[in-house]
């Protein structure tokens, strides 16, 4: 199932797109109850795949505005740096690495865990807006994102993805010269926009994380081209390893880094412009496209 949050007659709702088709089921109606939003929706997913009904028309996915699936997340989104080998690689190359002090410290031990603050989530379609004046070393970062559906705490691997309710797109839109002037990673990280998740959450049920696709266009280059079996550190090792002394929440979301093929990694580096297009797609969840303005 895919889960969505819209725009529609003016008011925000969380809907379900019917396999094989371009339309929305409102979930308040298939239920035949209201329905909170995506973070609200979450917990109950399992009820929801027992007592939906796809009846009626539905509605036109051209007919309405699709958000980010979880448009505000209620705590910062969670990042995983140097998480692939040959991008880890690119990125102590760059000389923009802090966590690492020679190509010997390229490939981390343990996971990098930064934040990105959830004011700077935006929707498939919005514009990361160019921070003039504050940077002018915008890069971008295709990953696959897990979003938590049930919480826990001290969560073994064996167990890691029984609390994961399904996954989405995220564009960890970095502003370099930022994140390598402080040392480190939030603030160049965490600026307005940058952020870009969606168009959609897709529910665990339907996703195999460890073999999936993933793919960034710039201006219809191909930049970034890999798959999700080249992490160094898989899902449940990141599950584990968060959550084994902070209690994770349903809605938590989980960046799980980027593969080779990000700005930096080419000599010049290949930063953003206002103007350029950036679409990231991940096989089996569709794909974000933002415009840098």
């Amino acid at each position: 199932m895919k889960l969505v949050t819209i725009k529609h007659q003016g008011h925000r709702k969380v809907g379900a797109i019917r396999p094989g088709t371009d339309r929305i089921w409102l979930l308040e109606e298939m239920l035949g109850r209201p329905v909170g939003d995506m973070l609200s929706t979450i917990p109950e997913l399992d009820a929801i795949r027992k007592a939906a009904a796809f009846t009626g028309e539905g509605i036109a996915l051209s007919d309405v505005r699709i958000e980010a699936p979880i448009p505000r997340p209620a705590r910062n989104v969670f990042c995983v740096g140097k998480n692939y080998h040959e991008h880890a690689k690119e990125f102590t190359r760059s000389g923009f690495d802090s966590s690492a002090s020679s190509a010997a410290d390229a490939i981390p031990t343990a996971p990098i865990i930064f934040t990105k603050a959830p004011e700077c989530v935006i929707a498939d379609g919005d514009d990361i807006l160019y921070p003039t004046g504050v940077s002018d070393s915008l890069d971008y970062e295709a990953e696959l994102a897990v979003v938590i559906g049930r919480g826990g705490r001290g969560i073994p691997k064996a167990r890691a993805y029984d609390h994961v309710c399904g996954y989405t797109i995220v564009n960890d839109v970095t502003a370099r010269d930022l994140q390598a002037r402080h040392k480190q990673w939030f603030i160049g990280k965490s600026l307005d926009t940058f952020c870009p998740m969606g168009p959609w959450l897709v529910t665990a049920d339907e996703v195999d994380p460890e073999n999936l696709g993933v793919k960034c266009w710039v201006n219809d280059e191909l930049r970034q081209d890999a798959n999700t079996r080249d992490l160094i550190f898989d899902i449940p090792t990141l599950i584990e390893t968060i959550s084994a002394g902070m209690t994770l929440q349903p809605g938590d979301v989980i960046a799980t880094g980027t593969p080779v093929g990000v700005g930096i990694g080419f000599t010049p580096p290949r930063f953003l412009r206002p103007g350029d297009r950036v679409t990231v797609e991940i096989e089996g969840l569709g794909r974000l496209t933002n415009r840098v303005r």
